[in-house]
């Protein structure tokens, strides 16, 4: 039996300081992930038989981040049934917002789930890989329900460290 897991693929090594947070986010969460640097342009052939590869193994969602063009999460969508999420980085001189026009406007058909620009979009990309898994895993979703709830806690102590301050 396969191990599910989730992808995540990069358009280029300087895109993984950013995508550093996906796999903290998804580890800290308990998922499995694989980390690979593909490029829609460069390397199609690769990007190609690494998906159908995954695929076959247990992957269950794929992340894909990519600046400029961003073509990767498009690529990746064309190939696959099961669900991307789009990370546009915020490179180059229109700062990402090339590459979300290009993550965001996919034909219809073919969906990409598109978050924000560069970090946050990242961090969010792990949440919502581990939220599409955890519909046939309820550890999982406990998990998640814990993490949800640790968040708030978090934001609670603050306002009552700044109120004790006023």
């Amino acid at each position: 039996m396969s191990k599910v897991f989730v992808a995540i693929l990069m358009g280029s090594d300087s895109d993984f300081p950013v995508m550093k947070s996906t796999v903290d986010v998804l580890k800290k969460l308990g998922v499995t992930c694989e980390v690979r640097v593909l490029s829609a342009h460069r390397t199609p052939e690769q990007t190609k038989d690494y998906i159908l590869d995954a695929e076959a193994r247990g992957c269950q969602v794929f992340i894909a981040a990519a600046g400029l063009a961003a073509h990767l999460a498009g690529n990746v969508a064309a190939r696959t049934l099961k669900p991307v999420i789009g990370v546009p980085m915020d490179t180059g001189p229109l700062k990402g917002l090339d590459a979300l026009l290009s993550t965001v406007q996919m034909p219809g058909g073919v969906p990409v789930a598109t978050l924000a620009i560069g970090s946050a979009g990242a961090s969010n990309a792990g949440y919502l890989a581990a939220q599409i898994l955890s519909v046939a895993d309820t550890e999982l979703a406990k998990r998640l329900i814990d993490e949800r709830a640790k968040n708030a806690r978090a934001v609670l102590e603050k306002d009552q460290q700044l109120q004790s301050q006023l």
